[in-house]
């Protein structure tokens, strides 16, 4: 008995924390995307980054995709969009990657729909405000937690939940984050329709060192590129 709820615990809690699609998943096919469709033609890869905007790292990153000549997309935090870092999310639209919403709060998943719909809205709303456009219908939530009253919410909003390929994120289980060996694994791991999550910034710090990542996308983008593999972003409207 013991067994079979500790089972059961470990099942609902991956159906609302798991970083890939699970049981929510299933009940919400349409609302939330954790692989791309392939184009056997031009296949692409989907860079992200997260918890940005970081006024020390980002625009050091988007130098790089800017040299490289890839687009990417970026989920903010509304916490980090201020006076000081609306240019770089000017930025990111003038050079044609895809803006969308991101939170730093685990526990968005537990309000009810019309708390998590105000709480995106209004993030959206002074994006635009901001930086003189609107964010992709696209929310990233926090490690990927996750409820059925948050995919209400973004039913409610025309959004999409955005996920990510299984084993493609820039965690590396208790050991440091180094570009070189970042680059390798997500180089080697990727294929056509993969999401990979990087963080440009950080949940709590706004000005976190994040050279690593900018360090692994230099690396990796040309990688990618040698396997036949375009850079491209999240599609909006």
């Amino acid at each position: 008995m013991v067994l079979m709820a500790a089972i059961g615990a470990g099942v609902l809690a991956l159906a609302h924390t798991g970083p890939f699609a699970f049981l929510l998943e299933a009940l919400q096919r349409d609302e939330s995307v954790w692989h791309m469709p392939v184009d056997a033609a031009a296949p692409a890869v989907y860079l992200t980054y997260d918890d940005g905007p970081n006024p020390t790292a980002t625009p050091l990153l988007l130098d790089v995709l800017a040299r490289e000549g890839a687009r990417a997309t970026f989920f903010l935090i509304d916490d980090h969009v201020t006076e000081e870092t609306a240019p770089i999310v000017r930025r990111m639209f003038e050079e044609g990657h895809a803006v969308a919403l991101h939170s730093n709060e685990r526990w968005l998943m537990l309000r009810g729909p019309g708390q998590v719909a105000d709480a995106l809205r209004q993030a959206a709303d002074r994006i635009e405000q901001l930086a003189g456009s609107r964010p992709c219908a696209y929310f990233r939530p926090h490690a990927g937690w996750r409820s059925a009253a948050m995919y209400a919410a973004l039913d409610r909003l025309g959004y999409r939940l955005a996920g990510w390929s299984w084993g493609l994120w820039d965690w590396n289980w208790g050991h440091g984050r180094e570009g070189l060996a970042l680059a390798d694994r997500l180089a080697r791991r990727a294929n056509a329709g993969d999401i990979i999550v990087m963080h440009d910034g950080h949940h709590v710090d706004p000005r976190a060192d994040r050279r690593y990542a900018v360090d692994a996308t230099a690396r990796l983008v040309p990688a990618l590129r040698a396997r036949q593999l375009r850079l491209e972003r999240f599609p909006c409207a």
